[in-house]
């Protein structure tokens, strides 16, 4: 029984022995325990970055966007003339008919009056060119077709006046800035036009700044931002929906403490039978007269609505005091004989013309270079 009782206690040592050497292994092989003042402290809420490879730091300032360079007035005159060639405008294509004709029977004099009816020219004015060549090839003939060209473009150049002052009128009194109003019914191209003419004066020297007084139209005073931060120039632009009259007064005065040479103001392409829209046209005229004259007001006119753009000058010349014309889209799909009719209708000249949709296709019109380059001459 001794023996039995002493193997039993052996082995029970034996037990103890690797129970203690197991515990003693676990703990070793655990983290060491917190010291008692950081478990009693609140969890990080730190968040550890990520580890990333060092880079060269970027440079704080926004890349510089070159400005344009607009095309000198001068020297896009002889580009936009090829536009006006014989071989795109009906308008020319009718008038070079009577140069090639062999002889002028009644009948092509019939088909020639058809022509410069349909291209715009107007009633009156046909019947004035026709008696004046009628006369003219009576006396000397159309046998030599230099001197039947050269009777044709004396009559044209008549009836478009080479006598009229098509200069703009941008220059202020007392030091305050020339103020251009230009107006227009929808569909004109008139916002786009005020992006170009701002790029023709920037080429010509002057300062600018546009006011986007075109409140009704959501994206009208972001397409003129666009155009003005192409050529360096300021936009002053009021909240949509807001007084366009409050834009044009917040920019003349703008322009009055800044110094600039010259302040274009848009505004809204208000259809021309909506009384209370020309009124309020009337009503920026009024406010901005009294910071600084308007010194230009420029009806926009599309070329290609022909006779109908006669009717938009008769009320925008009733609300106010339009000083000059300009003819959009006069390219070839425009009828060029409106320039005519709409001169005679205000009895104020047309001073530009749009020809394209290139940035600088907006020139001066110059009546010897409209009526050569309908001729075909260079």
């Amino acid at each position: 029984m001794d023996i039995f009782w002493i193997i039993m206690a052996a082995v029970g040592l034996v037990l103890v022995v690797a129970a203690v050497t197991i515990v003693v292994g676990r703990r070793r092989a655990l983290p060491p325990a917190p010291p008692a003042a950081e478990l009693l402290a609140e969890p990080s809420t730190e968040v550890s970055e990520p580890v990333v490879e060092s880079v060269p730091e970027a440079s704080a300032e926004p890349a510089v966007v070159p400005l344009e360079s607009p095309e000198a007035p001068a020297s896009r005159l002889s580009r936009l003339r090829r536009r006006l060639s014989a071989s795109n405008n009906p308008f020319a294509r009718g008038l070079l008919g009577l140069l090639a004709a062999d002889r002028l029977d009644a009948e092509a004099w019939e088909d020639l009056e058809a022509t410069l009816i349909t291209s715009d020219l107007g009633v009156g004015p046909t019947d004035e060119l026709i008696t004046a060549l009628r006369r003219e090839t009576a006396i000397d003939g159309v046998g030599d077709p230099a001197k039947a060209r050269d009777v044709l473009r004396n009559e044209l150049l008549k009836l478009i006046g080479t006598d009229s002052d098509r200069s703009l009128r941008v220059t202020g009194a007392d030091g305050k800035p020339g103020v251009v109003l230009v107006v227009g019914v929808n569909g004109t191209g008139k916002t786009t036009t005020i992006g170009k003419l701002s790029r023709v004066l920037v080429a010509d020297g002057h300062t600018v700044l546009l006011a986007a007084a075109d409140t009704f139209r959501a994206a009208a005073a972001d397409q003129l931002q666009t155009w003005g931060s192409r050529v360096g120039v300021r936009v002053i632009r009021g909240p949509e929906g807001g007084d366009p009259a409050s834009v044009a007064h917040d920019a003349v005065a703008a322009g009055i403490a800044e110094g600039v040479d010259v302040v274009v103001v848009d505004t809204a392409g208000r259809l021309h039978t909506k009384t209370g829209l020309m009124d309020e046209l009337g009503k920026i005229k009024r406010v901005i007269d009294r910071l600084a004259p308007v010194t230009e007001v420029l009806l926009v006119i599309d070329a290609t609505t022909g006779q109908n753009g006669l009717a938009q000058a008769r009320v925008f010349a009733e609300v106010v005091d339009v000083t000059g014309i300009v003819l959009s889209k006069l390219d070839g799909s425009a009828k060029g004989g409106i320039v005519v009719p709409v001169q005679r209708e205000l009895g104020v000249p047309v001073k530009l013309i749009g020809l394209g949709e290139g940035a600088d296709d907006l020139a001066p019109f110059d009546a010897e270079g409209f009526v050569d380059a309908l001729l075909g001459e260079s």
